[in-house]
């Protein structure tokens, strides 16, 4: 009896979290799927994660699937749907179908940070359709905040799914597509099994606020000011970097552009020609010589980056660029979880040096490129699909989602969570199976888990600190001169006011005399002793325990 084809839907990254996106579809019998796979990114991390640069997928799963594996789609160049594949792809070797933007961008950032070999590209627009294994998908224009981004109709002989990817509705952006109402309908009518839908905004209410309103009220805010501007937005919002030039050359101002990744952005953006019509940006070195009503600064560190322009403008610590009391920082973005003290000890910085900072709280400077919920249900009316699985959001944003959908009339809305194996079709839409998934990490130019990063160790380092002895035997398993003792991030002195050096040096010479000479010989019991000493030692005077690291040797005899 032949094995009955499935298509299944499997999130390694994405669903349970924002960031670090990257969904599996899967089209065959059980044991012989092939797969494809769509986005792949990143997220970033938290101080739990000290030293870490990058957060990354785990796609051990796909490590038996590697030759089932047809292609990879990407949907639109932000960081949490493609940041991953220059570390991921070497280890994959499959074409990759993505836009001219997206491609220009991976490439630009490949040249930045170095990365071995080039990854080629197929470029892949709204619009266009390719076949990859037994899938057929076609890119769908939608409107989100970055040039060239698109939603996926992905048809198989089992039905056709929608991933929406990134979207809103936005009649008058400032840059890029319209979301394609009538493509969307023609799909519904065609028939969509699934739709693969943006959670990030489910709790909100009414539609998002138009790209336009926003030029408006930053064009306002150039206008008014009596000093310098400084607008700091994320790099890679193309159509805002466009919106705010313009602004400010009708204002009779020149523009400074600071920060790397915006630099490259825009290099990206001139070459595909979204950045005709804008005057040449002005140096670094020429801003002093502006009077400071005819300039504007855009500038990179929205999200409190403490190597980002914005960070070192706040410490006053650029070599040509400063701003004084009267002066005004836009925040045109909204804090990223996780990153408001970062930001807020930036807001500290400027207010102490007399600037006036502007922030959404305050007036539209910024607005999401993420549907709320009378945008789904748009959605929803377009499409008109079987089933809505919730994706690309926290668990709160995720049951959100579902609730709107079933209150809208979808009688299918799965639980999908990363890992779970979600079958479409045929039969019931309903969970089958568990895939391996998890998170790796970045550090410097290395990739491991959790274990293989020594991120536990390096965790209970910042915490506890770290105290390494050495202490020398002679034949006699006597003590050699003095044991060398090194403490690193411990407190200078204990509960007592002692010299903490001096109190743990006791604790070592008292451990090793309170051993019979007889019992030295085995040195591994008194490297034990040592350590046991020191950690009691530092917790009595200190309250916590250090790591330890202990090296006995002996000499002679």
């Amino acid at each position: 009896m032949a094995k009955q084809d499935e298509l299944v839907f499997l999130p390694l990254g994405g669903v349970g979290e924002i960031g670090m996106n990257l969904a599996l579809y899967g089209y065959g019998p059980a044991e012989q799927r092939q797969w494809i796979m769509v986005d792949c990114g990143v997220t970033f991390p938290g101080p739990d994660l000290p030293g870490v640069d990058l957060v990354l997928p785990d796609i051990r799963f796909l490590a038996k699937e590697r030759k089932n594996l047809k292609g990879i789609i990407i949907t639109h160049a932000h960081e949490d749907h493609y940041g991953a594949l220059n570390d991921l792809w070497p280890g994959l070797n499959v074409p990759i179908y993505a836009s001219a933007f997206t491609a220009g961008l991976l490439e630009a950032k490949r040249d930045y940070e170095k990365s071995m070999g080039e990854i080629p590209v197929t470029l892949f627009k709204a619009g266009d359709r390719i076949n990859v294994g037994p899938f057929e998908i076609e890119g769908v224009a939608v409107n989100h905040s970055i040039p060239e981004p698109m939603s996926l109709m992905i048809r198989t002989p089992l039905g056709n799914v929608v991933h929406t990817g990134d979207w809103k509705i936005d009649h008058e952006p400032s840059l890029g597509p319209l979301t394609d109402e009538t493509r969307f309908r023609q799909l519904g009518e065609e028939g969509v099994l699934a739709l693969m839908c943006d959670s990030t905004n489910a709790l909100r209410d009414g539609v998002s606020p138009s790209e336009k309103d926003v030029s408006e009220s930053l064009r306002k805010i150039i206008e008014d000011a009596e000093g310098r501007v400084a607008i700091t937005t994320f790099s890679s919002n193309v159509g805002r970097i466009r919106t705010i030039p313009e602004a400010a050359e009708a204002a009779g101002r020149e523009i400074l552009l600071l920060g790397s990744s915006l630099k490259r952005v825009v290099d990206v953006a001139r070459d595909i020609g979204l950045m005709e019509g804008i005057k040449p940006f002005i140096a670094e070195d020429e801003y002093g010589y502006i009077p400071r009503d005819k300039v504007v600064v855009i500038l990179t560190g929205s999200q409190g980056e403490p190597r980002a322009a914005l960070a070192k403008l706040a410490r006053d610590e650029m070599r040509h660029v400063a701003l004084a009391s009267g002066d005004i920082v836009v925040f045109s973005s909204r804090a990223i979880p996780g990153n408001e003290k970062a930001i807020q000890d930036i807001k500290n910085g400027l207010i102490e040096q007399g600037v006036h900072v502007v922030t959404d709280a305050e007036a539209l400077v910024h607005v999401s490129g993420h549907p709320r919920r009378n945008e789904l249900q748009k959605m929803y009316e377009w499409t008109r699909p079987k089933a809505v699985v919730p994706v690309h959001g926290e668990a709160t944003h995720l049951t959100a989602h579902k609730e709107l959908a079933e209150q809208s009339g979808i009688s299918t809305v799965p639980r999908v969570r990363n890992g779970d194996i979600l079958r479409l079709a045929p039969g019931p839409v309903e969970v089958i199976g568990e895939a391996p998934h998890g998170r790796i990490f970045k550090d410097g130019i290395l990739i491991g888990d959790f274990d293989e990063m020594g991120i536990g160790e390096r965790k209970k380092l910042s915490y506890v600190g770290h105290v390494a002895v050495n202490v020398v035997l002679d034949a006699r398993y006597d003590i050699v001169g003095d044991p060398d003792l090194v403490p690193i991030g411990l407190p200078a002195y204990d509960d007592e006011g002692e010299e903490m050096e001096d109190t743990l040096f006791d604790a070592i010479v008292s451990a090793i005399e309170s051993i019979p000479r007889a019992r030295r010989k085995d040195l591994n019991m008194l490297q034990e002793a040592v350590r046991r000493a020191v950690r009691a030692a530092a917790n009595q005077g200190w309250g916590k325990k250090p790591l330890v690291t202990v090296f006995v040797t002996r000499t002679g005899g």
